[in-house]
């Protein structure tokens, strides 16, 4: 995505959660992608979310991906928000929707295909206006466990 030179100056004055216009199009910046992205519905909601695992969880930016592809077989599939261990390995798979979408069984069921690839520790459902978290219990009868809220990032890794 294209912006002029001073639309640019501004935008890296003011990147934390700045939404602006570059032509017709709204836009904002994506730390983890380093760049311009659509503010889509689900753009908004994932952003947010970055925010929160970067100032609440204290993920280091560096530490985190979004819109991961891997495949399952030969099924493409993307993850919103990927979270990495000291090691690089997945420590956290996060599924984000619209707002207006509500987190069912389904939404649950696309992060857990993720996990199925990814072999994460956690688990994070999200449409902005509620959020639902999973540890890992390493019980095949019961793989996840719901949590209230998640641990810093150095603790998520124990």
């Amino acid at each position: 995505m294209w912006c002029d030179k001073y639309t640019m100056i501004i935008l890296n004055l003011f990147q934390r959660g700045i939404y602006y216009f570059c032509g017709m199009e709204q836009v904002v910046w994506d730390p983890l992608r380093k760049k311009n992205v659509a503010l889509t519905p689900e753009e908004k909601v994932r952003q947010w979310f970055i925010g929160v695992l970067r100032d609440q969880v204290k993920v280091p930016v560096h530490m985190m991906m979004s819109e991961v592809s891997m495949k399952y077989g030969r099924k493409p599939f993307r993850a919103d928000i990927l979270v990495y261990g000291r090691d690089t390995s997945p420590l956290m798979v996060v599924e984000c929707k619209r707002e207006d979408v509500t987190l069912d069984r389904e939404v649950l069921e696309q992060a857990l295909k993720y996990n199925m690839v990814l072999g994460v520790k956690f688990i994070a459902i999200t449409n902005g206006q509620r959020t639902f978290g999973f540890r890992s219990t390493g019980d095949p009868e019961k793989p996840f466990e719901q949590v209230r809220e998640f641990p810093d990032w150095e603790t998520m890794q124990e």
